[in-house]
Parts: structure tokens; C-alpha cells; sequence
């Protein structure tokens, strides 16, 4: 997937995240966290857009939060349900978005213009 693509569903992520806690009714720490990590993420996205921090950090650092997104549920979040499903299923989306984006923009399928 593209650049341009990658940075229209960063935007989607960070609402979806910054909504979660409200859609789904996440109470305490599971709550906090969620919009923690909205934050964390649409500052992410922010300081990509504008050129501040380059692609490849980008990159890195959303491979980190698709790790460490799997891990918070297995220890953090290991006895709530929702917050085991949630962040197993937002980590592994995270990390099939990070394999598949072209970050350089050098595949012969890249569709750089969208």
C-alpha cells in the first residue's frame, strides 16, 4: 500500500481510537490507556505528516506499537476479556498495516499517486 494510503487510514486509527473507549464502554485503565494511545498515535501521525520526524522512524515506531500492543494484552490486560480482544485484534491490524505499506515507495505496484 502507499504512503498516501498509509496516511488516510493513520487518521482512522487515531479516531477509532480516541473513540473506543466511549464506543465500547471502557471503564478505568483500559479507558486511560485507549486514549493514551490515541494521543500517543495521532501525535505519531502529526509529526509524520509535517515532515518532522522521517518515514522510517515512522515505521519503527508503529512496528513497536503493534508489539506492544500484543503484549499489554497477555500481561495488562490478561484477566478483562474486552481488553484482551481489543488490543490482540488492534495489534495484529497494526501489524498487518506495517507489512504491508511500501515506506520507501520503491514496489513496482506501488500506487504512489493516491
Amino acid at each position: 500500500m502507499s504512503k498516501k494510503v498509509h496516511e488516510i487510514i493513520d487518521i482512522l486509527v487515531c479516531v477509532f481510537l480516541l473513540a473506543s473507549p466511549v464506543i465500547f464502554g471502557f471503564p478505568g485503565t483500559l479507558g486511560l490507556l485507549t486514549y493514551a494511545l490515541g494521543v500517543a498515535y495521532s501525535a505519531l501521525a502529526f509529526v509524520t505528516s509535517f515532515k518532522i520526524i522521517p518515514i522510517e522512524v515512522h515505521e519503527v515506531f508503529e512496528f513497536m506499537i503493534g508489539v506492544t500492543s500484543i503484549i499489554l494484552a497477555y500481561t495488562l490486560f490478561d484477566n478483562n476479556a474486552d481488553g484482551k480482544l481489543f488490543y490482540v485484534i488492534f495489534g495484529n491490524c497494526i501489524l498487518l498495516t506495517w507489512l504491508v505499506t511500501d515506506y520507501k515507495g520503491t514496489s513496482a505496484h506501488s500506487m504512489t499517486k493516491l
